[in-house]
């Protein structure tokens, strides 16, 4: 047995309401400069949809993720080493820009600056944040927000594959919930395994994946490999980026941008102790819809004494073991049992787990002039949600309805339960022991979701390192402050706000940026195609700003 540390998130989809304040602060702090104008770490998705990049979830196009060859052992379903290599320089299974979405800003100035006597009315046009020509917007990160398009493009969402006639896109029977995305943090990462140069890997004192700039080569694989296609390609440096878990933040015991700035409170980090020589097992588990409890069996418990002293042999400090004892990610997945992966089919095992949403259920049983909190009443209205179990269990469970109706079931329990104690009346220890669970749990559970404090739905331990003061400084210097570019490099330099950049902005920023800040660095700007594109040197970056030759260097 290898005891691992892994810092893990737990989102509760009953209480996201959609504002993309998580997408807009990580937008700010981690990919507000140029060749990363259309890439989002943080995304929230209106679901039923087709997502960001559009349709990401149809591996059977993009070819993401593990699947079993015939003797029963894990191969990447884009192909091995061979396949790799006679596509490396061609990958067919890259999503373009239009799956994403072409990033664009507007033209305030003509809009403010129009001559009061101009006889037609001033507007501010869209312009390309890509290349600053004009254009006319077509889809976005999140264009189908709100069911804003999905009575057009619903039914594409690769979720409804095989319930189509359990959904329905008219206006009174449709249905929403948001969906917030990051990168997983698998526990056996595919993107990983794809890339050809080695650049991505695991951090092995707490899980989280990340790219090593100097080692990456553009291949872009690792874009493909991914499933939850959480990897993307700055087209300016020439390197692969993704969601880093905001480690700075983590490493000095604060969470990540996207949980401190979450409106609606529905973010859980933690850290969770897993078997790492198990992995390999249970995301080789031949039923796809076995690979849920799979993975909950390569959990281990902090508080059996003989998992916390072998924990400890192995290196593990005792701070750590401490924090994964008190984690609000190990009650939910592993206690309450209400916390599902996102799609466990596609065997990375993931680390981002989701409480399903049972949101609509109260106003679906008072219609009918029933009590919306009676226990029964409950119980009888799950298998009538709007929102169907088969979608759910398609996102969570690979298919399987079970896991997530016992969630659905706990969930309505808590609120029958809890309703008798709020008004004073006492409480029906039967309503949790039909979901088995006690009474004290009930309550746990519902403080937990309900009304955790900060320091409750954040157990986050400190970095074990000399430098830990050097470490709080650069988790608190947010990259676009007024202290200059951020940690990559090319910051926009003060707080302006992504949705309101003016051109004059962007196209400052797209020629301004020193993209020999990054080792290897590539452009691929003003790239026509033809040859190999140019590294920007020293010289090029001095002459670009102007720079007299004898004062360079």
């Amino acid at each position: 047995m290898r005891i691992m540390a892994q810092m893990a998130m737990v989102m509760n989809l009953d209480k996201c309401i959609g504002c993309h304040t998580c997408s807009v602060t990580c937008k700010q702090a981690w990919t507000n400069r140029t060749g990363m104008e259309y890439v989002w770490f943080n995304n929230v998705e209106t679901r039923p949809g087709l997502g960001y990049p559009r349709t990401y979830e149809d591996q059977e196009t993009w070819k993401g993720g593990w699947e079993l060859g015939r003797n029963g052992r894990l191969k990447l379903k884009g192909g091995g080493r061979l396949k790799k290599l006679l596509t490396i320089f061609n990958n067919p299974k890259l999503p373009e820009i239009d799956d994403y979405y072409e990033p664009w800003t507007y033209d305030y100035e003509n809009l403010l600056n129009a001559p009061a006597s101009s006889k037609t009315f001033p507007v501010a046009r869209p312009h390309s944040m890509l290349d600053g020509r004009p254009m006319n917007p077509q889809w976005g990160a999140n264009w189908d927000d709100d069911l804003g398009g999905t009575y057009k493009t619903g039914h594409k969402d690769p979720m409804l594959k095989g319930i189509e006639d359990k959904v329905t896109f008219e206006f009174d029977q449709s249905f929403m919930f948001y969906l917030p995305r990051i990168c997983e943090h698998c526990l056996n990462p595919t993107c990983a395994a794809s890339c050809p140069s080695g650049a991505i890997y695991k951090r092995e004192e707490d899980g989280i994946v990340l790219v090593d700039q100097e080692r990456c080569r553009g291949w872009r694989m690792c874009v493909s490999g991914c499933p939850y296609k959480k990897i993307y390609f700055n087209h300016s440096t020439g390197k692969a980026e993704k969601c880093t878990f905001c480690y700075p933040r983590i490493e000095v015991g604060i969470p990540t941008v996207c949980s401190e700035t979450c409106v609606g409170r529905l973010r859980y980090i933690g850290l969770m102790l897993y078997d790492a020589d198990r992995v390999l097992e249970a995301a080789s588990t031949k039923d796809e819809k076995g690979l849920y409890e799979a993975q909950r069996s390569v959990f281990l418990d902090p508080r059996d004494p003989e998992i916390a002293a072998e924990a400890e042999r192995q290196g593990i400090p005792s701070d750590w073991i401490e924090a994964a004892k008190k984690s609000p990610v190990r009650r939910l997945i592993q206690d309450y049992r209400v916390a599902l992966p996102l799609h466990p089919e596609y065997r990375t095992m993931p680390m981002v787990w989701y409480i399903p949403p049972l949101s609509p259920i109260v106003d679906a049983v008072r219609e009918t002039g029933e009590d919306a909190e009676e226990a029964g009443n409950l119980f009888g209205a799950i298998d009538a949600l709007r929102i169907p179990l088969e979608y759910l269990a398609n996102l969570f469970t690979a298919g399987d309805v079970a896991p997530v109706r016992r969630v659905l079931d706990k969930l309505a329990a808590m609120r029958s339960y809890m309703r008798d104690i709020n008004l004073d009346r006492e409480p029906n220890e039967e309503i949790a022991a039909a979901v088995g669970m006690t009474g004290v749990e009930m309550r746990e559970m519902f403080r937990l979701l309900a009304i955790a404090k900060y320091e409750e739905r954040y157990v986050i331990p400190t970095a074990h390192a000399e430098q830990a003061h050097s470490l709080e400084e650069l988790a608190t210097d947010c990259p676009v402050g007024e202290g200059g570019p951020g940690a990559f490099g090319g910051g926009s330099g003060g707080p302006v706000p992504v949705a309101i950049q003016t051109l004059r902005e962007t196209k400052a920023r797209m020629q301004a940026d020193e993209m020999s800040q990054v080792p290897g660095a590539v452009s691929y700007l003003e790239w026509d195609g033809k040859g190999m594109p140019g590294k920007a040197s020293p010289d090029d970056v001095a002459a670009r700003h102007g720079i007299p030759g004898e004062e360079r260097g």
